[in-house]
């Protein structure tokens, strides 16, 4: 074994012609070693790395090919009431490691002070680099639809995947799945976490198993269920999706870790500078910040975790070739000890990294630590998931009273939030449902959370989710509820196709994905999770596609500008809001606590469109203003509604000024 020969070496493992150079960031260690593994997983060597500067310890070890396997260990003080915890028993993932050969696993062992866990972690694998993807422009549009995609719960029970490519990245690569997201005009997937994961520690004595990976333990490395060839499995994907004109965003969790709190895991961070890595109480360093709810909060502040989010991001986009990133809880990226800045260290080296600088960033703008709601507050051109159109959208459908302005605010940009410092364009991600509560089809089908299943008394998720329920708690054969349903959904994924600003769809919820009730469903690896492609419903699925293609063929629809009030200009930005009177549109009297009909005139006079919403009980006329395009008519091109008919009761109607 030889010293490096680099001046600056930087963390991670560069395998070359004749070996491989190590390099680990260990702040405060006294030791660390990397351990070598046989193809029996028999530890064949373990190899001290002497110390460089900065907390690195950095090796060139002769000999060593593509798919060695290693592990790490560190030596330092255990110092807890200080936030040191290294322990030499632990066998470490490299945090930087591209591969792993097998899942992570809870066992308590993983907790316990000087039991070695040699047997309990799996082992990194050393990689070539692969041709660099990252000179390719991201395929994406503000304005577009986004693809909310868990990848196992949504290929693992397609029939036209084969079964070896079930649950799996390659499964996304099918022409079968293609077509399907090529059908809703999706420009682009985000995949819920695929890096390596590990299920909470209460999960398992519940027989339960976390199912939406928002608990990494690697940043770099995909989790093996879900890519068992690594990041060549995105690449395989990423590519096949690409060709068909769809990009790939992958939601990050770089906010906490699967380490947990004080009583979780070392498995990796934790045992090679806790007291750096995670950030402590001020006044109490031995206590961990938890503005996660996990347990932990990742210290993005310190260059220690800048370094390591950034070359995981620069990972998946040279390696993996994805074109974005949405990160879940956003605000722990510009978090310091002071508090959240939209100019802080990691968010500002984002901007400026060469490699990321073009790269697609949306930020879930909340976390639960102190100033933790920051909607609206991230800089341009991040874009923002829009709880508050969701909340608006709901409301409206539900019936609440005084919710039309709201409901006009958000298809018209959300402007109150958006139009900070000037700014002319939305950057709101609109949904009106999400992989974190309830699905689409359970909004209208169950008044309350039925999470009896997660193992925690029905105390876990949101207690309020403005649903409603159409008269009975969840299923029923009552063919006048299961046809009100119906129409609310469909007027809920219609309101979504219509609002101003990039929009997002959960994938299943097109087809009457249902979660049982289940509103924080993410240990439910299992059937209340799992799409079922045997059992959708053909009729929504065939309204979403047909709603898809309306806002993809119009530009009205697409456009991020806010929207001003009309004044009969050229704009395509300029929008009226009417009601139907006895004698035809009218202004909307906002002061109306109970209006039940809102019309959305958008456009410039010539070409514009007519969305009429209809929340009343009773069906309305369709009457529109006098048209002033070349044919002096309006065509209506909402799917399945005839002109001549009066809009039903709980629908959206669109018409085209011909």
């Amino acid at each position: 074994m030889a010293t490096s020969a680099s001046d600056e070496p930087h963390p991670g493992v560069k395998l070359g012609a004749d070996g491989a150079a190590f390099t680990v960031r260990a702040p405060q260690a006294h030791q660390v070693w990397v351990c070598l593994y046989d193809d029996e997983d028999r530890e064949t060597a373990r190899l001290a790395l002497p110390a460089a500067s900065d907390g690195l310890f950095s090796a060139f070890v002769p000999g060593l090919t593509a798919g060695q396997c290693y592990g790490l260990r560190a030596d330092g003080p255990f110092e807890p009431e200080r936030g040191h915890r290294f322990d030499p028993a632990k066998l470490l993932v490299d945090p930087f490691a591209v591969r792993i050969n097998r899942p992570f696993a809870w066992h308590p062992d993983l907790a316990r002070f000087g039991v070695d866990t040699a047997h309990l972690v799996p082992r990194a694998v050393l990689e070539p680099p692969l041709p660099d993807r990252a000179s390719r422009p991201p395929l994406f549009v503000p304005g577009c639809l986004v693809y909310e995609l868990p990848v196992r719960a949504f290929t693992i029970l397609h029939p036209a995947i084969p079964l070896s490519d079930r649950g799996t990245l390659r499964a996304l690569a099918h022409p079968a799945v293609i077509e399907h997201l090529r059908s809703l005009h999706v420009t682009a997937v985000e995949l819920m976490p695929i890096a390596a994961w590990i299920d909470e520690r209460h999960l398992a004595p519940l027989g339960l198993t976390n199912a939406w990976g928002y608990n990494p333990v690697t940043m770099l490395a995909l989790d093996p269920r879900l890519a068992p060839g690594g990041v060549q499995d995105l690449r395989f994907a990423v590519d096949a999706l690409r060709d068909a004109g769809i990009g790939v965003l992958v939601d990050v969790v770089y906010n906490h870790t699967g380490e947990s709190d004080a009583d979780g895991a070392t498995l990796s961070l934790r045992g090679l500078g806790n007291a750096a890595y995670y950030r402590h109480h001020r006044d109490d360093p031995g206590q961990l910040v938890n503005d996660t709810g996990c347990g932990n909060t990742l210290a993005c502040d310190r260059p220690e975790v800048k370094e390591l989010a950034l070359a995981a991001m620069r990972f998946l986009v040279s390696e993996g070739g994805v074109d974005g990133f949405r990160f879940d809880l956003a605000p722990v990226l510009g978090r310091d000890q002071s508090g959240f800045s939209r100019d802080a260290v990691l968010l500002e080296a984002l901007r400026a990294d060469p490699l990321l600088a073009d790269r697609v960033f949306i930020a879930e703008p909340w976390d639960i630590g102190p100033g933790g709601y920051q909607l609206g507050c991230f800089k341009p051109p991040w874009l923002e998931w829009n709880d508050q159109a969701r909340d608006d959208t709901r409301r409206y459908w539900r019936g609440d009273a005084s919710a039309t302005g709201g409901l006009a605010t958000r298809l018209a940009g959300s402007s109150d939030i958006f139009s900070r410092e000037g700014a002319r364009t939305t950057r709101s991600i609109n949904f009106v449902a999400a992989h974190d509560g309830f699905p689409l089809g359970d909004l209208v089908a169950f008044a309350h959370k039925h999470n009896q299943g997660n193992g925690e008394d029905n105390r876990d998720g949101h207690g309020e989710n403005l649903s409603w329920n159409n008269g009975v708690e969840g299923e029923t054969s009552d063919a006048a509820i299961l046809a009100a349903r119906e129409a609310d959904a469909r007027a809920l994924i219609a309101t979504l196709f219509v609002t101003r600003g990039t929009i997002l769809l959960t994938a299943g919820d097109e087809f009457g994905h249902s979660q049982g009730g289940n509103n924080n469903a993410y240990a439910q690896d299992n059937a209340v999770t799992w799409r079922d492609w045997s059992a959708l419903n053909a009729d929504r699925l065939a309204f979403t596609r047909a709603m898809a293609a309306v806002r993809a063929n119009s530009s009205l629809l697409t456009r991020t500008a806010f929207l001003m009030s009309a004044d009969g200009s050229a704009s395509p930005d300029q929008i009226a809001w009417l009601k139907v009177g006895a004698a035809g549109p009218e202004p909307v009297d906002w002061s109306d606590s109970n209006l039940s009909t809102l019309m959305m005139l958008l456009g410039a006079p010539g070409s514009r469109l007519s969305v009429l919403f209809n929340r009343g009980s009773t069906a309305v006329a369709p009457q529109l203003p006098e048209s002033q395009g070349s044919r002096g008519n309006w065509l209506p091109i909402t799917p399945g509604f005839d002109s001549a008919a009066p809009v039903p009761p709980r629908s959206v109607a669109i018409w085209r000024e011909a």
